[in-house]
């Protein structure tokens, strides 16, 4: 069993930066494919970054490729997501998500742990 635990998120002004981050209980958390998803209001659940466990792999949807980054601290069993150039069409209930898979998915249904999910609002 995996806890994931957000923090960060919040409200910003277009061009601004926001970090989140998310914190996993157990002694595994390296074996695990760490993954953020975001929902904006009447739209559905969207991929937006994903890493291996090593670290060593990411992936991220077209629209925040160059402006977010997503890295992941082994040690500390946490994952972040560097939002940088924010736009309000990033605005969302930001999650993050574990799943153990050899590669990264941008299928929600193939993580099997979600956290508690965080509000980015980002004002034009």
């Amino acid at each position: 069993q995996v806890q994931l635990v957000q923090s960060g998120g919040g409200l910003v002004q277009a061009g601004g930066s926001l970090r989140l981050s998310c914190a996993a209980s157990g002694r595994t958390f390296s074996m695990y494919v760490m993954v953020w998803f975001r929902q904006a209001p009447g739209k559905e659940r969207e991929f937006v970054a994903g890493i291996t466990g090593s670290g060593s792999s990411t992936r991220y949807t077209g629209p925040v490729k160059g402006r977010f980054t997503i890295s992941r601290d082994n040690a500390k069993n946490t994952v972040y997501l560097q939002m940088s150039n924010l736009k309000p069409e990033d605005t969302a209930v930001y999650y993050c998500a574990a799943g153990q898979r050899s590669g990264i998915s941008v299928a929600g249904e193939t993580y099997n742990y979600w956290s508690q999910g965080t509000q980015v609002t980002v004002s034009s």
